[in-house]
């Protein structure tokens, strides 16, 4: 069914609109006199007829982080900021993101926003009934937006701030697809060599009754065993998967995973340094929006990928709030924070310009994460090459010994 935007009004002249599925106007008009309200108006905010749209709103269903991708949280903050900039009441501009919006989930979350804010909830509060769409970064830089009169001056910052998110998933997700991609299709090719193409060359050695090398034993026990034990295989993957995110959804499971990745040679750097550029980011927005140094340092540790930077910030704000300049806290953790971090947030609580120089902070992290991914496929690709030409030299050398043997023996 389609879905309508509309505007409806009571007998004792209440305005209402909102979202709703409904056939044609016809069924919606009839829903809203069972509720004592008139349409007066209805536009379809999107058609859903074809398959493509339906499998997109299955595909909806079931992502993540509410179904709502951060772009488009990123250009509801940009044009929120424009329109109520422009003169735009709040209500207004909402309305008319909601037209806008093509997301099914986030057009009735942003109607049930301009409801509760035409019902006298603060924005920021009618935010914070949706945390698996609006994090606490985004809602307290709202609400100091909200008590500063600068709200779209945050939410400029907040367009910003997700813009640079992106940029930094984006980098890395292209930087980990070719090595990805390498790697499952050496799987799959391996996998199918023992599969169909051993079995062929064992009933060789068979018939031949030839004395065969370790190195071809062992290819030959594999290749038996995933050819008659494949059901066990799957299911030891599986169980293996599960047993991996059960042990990810514990605090524990969760620290010892990043503290292996810290240790890794090249993924240990890029954490580290993917950390502090969202770090400084999120720090330089809340400080620049009016969002007291604790509170801020609180908001930034939950926007961390790494739970050893999220404690270390935590245990931070409890010393700043004591007392204890940041930079005297951040250094206590000199496995985490380089001395480039401390030193610069040091300078800028000195010279009162904390928020100019994190942005900077953030900036210089940015460009490093950049330049890193860019390259990390140069630094990743004659790893795997020496990987696979390990691999197939292993396996060519198994399959071609016995042969060889058995031709000196003739």
């Amino acid at each position: 069914m389609p879905l309508f935007y509309y505007t409806a009004v009571s007998q004792a002249g209440q305005r209402k609109s909102g979202a709703q599925e409904a056939k044609d106007n016809s069924e919606l008009a009839k829903a809203l006199r069972e509720e004592g309200f008139i349409l007066t108006s209805a536009k379809i905010v999107e058609q859903q007829k074809t398959a493509r749209s339906s499998f997109r709103k299955i595909l909806e269903a079931f992502r993540i982080f509410g179904g709502v991708p951060l772009v488009e949280k990123m250009l509801f903050s940009r044009h929120l900021s424009v329109m109520i900039k422009a003169g735009f009441s709040l209500n207004k501009a909402l309305q008319v993101l909601i037209l806008q919006t093509k997301n099914r989930r986030f057009v009735k979350v942003i109607t049930e926003i301009e409801q509760d804010v035409r019902k006298g909830t603060a924005f920021g509060d009618a935010l914070a009934k949706y945390p698996d769409i609006f994090s606490d970064l985004f809602v307290n830089m709202v609400k100091v937006g909200e008590a500063s009169g600068n709200i779209e001056g945050n939410l400029k910052l907040l367009a910003v701030q997700m813009k640079k998110d992106h940029d930094l998933r984006s980098g890395i997700k292209s930087a980990m697809m070719y090595p990805a991609v390498i790697l499952i299709a050496m799987l799959a090719i391996g996998t199918g060599m023992m599969i169909f193409v051993v079995p062929n060359l064992i009933s060789v050695f068979e018939e031949l009754n030839a004395e065969l090398p370790f190195a071809t034993r062992m290819v030959i026990f594999i290749s038996k065993f995933l050819s008659a034990q494949w059901w066990l295989v799957i299911l030891v993957l599986v169980f293996l998967i599960i047993g991996f995110r059960l042990i990810l959804r514990t605090k524990e499971g969760i620290r010892m995973l990043d503290n292996m990745i810290l240790k890794m040679p090249i993924f240990g750097n890029i954490s580290k340094e993917i950390n502090s550029a969202r770090m400084a980011r999120t720090l330089s927005s809340l400080i620049e929006s009016g969002v007291s140094i604790v509170k801020a340092l609180e908001v930034s540790a939950g926007t961390l990928t790494n739970s050893l930077f999220s404690e270390s910030l935590i245990l931070a704000s409890k010393e700043v709030q004591k007392g204890q300049p940041l930079s005297q806290s951040l250094a206590a953790s000199p496995n985490l924070f380089l001395p480039i971090v401390t030193q610069m947030i040091q300078v800028g609580e000195e010279t009162g310009t904390l928020g100019e120089i994190t942005k900077r902070l953030a900036e210089f992290y940015e460009e490093e994460v950049a330049n890193v991914t860019k390259g990390l496929s140069t630094i990743i690709e004659p790893i795997l090459m020496v990987i696979i030409g390990a691999a197939v030299g292993f396996f060519a050398i198994s399959m071609i010994q016995p042969m060889y043997s058995m031709m000196n023996s003739i």
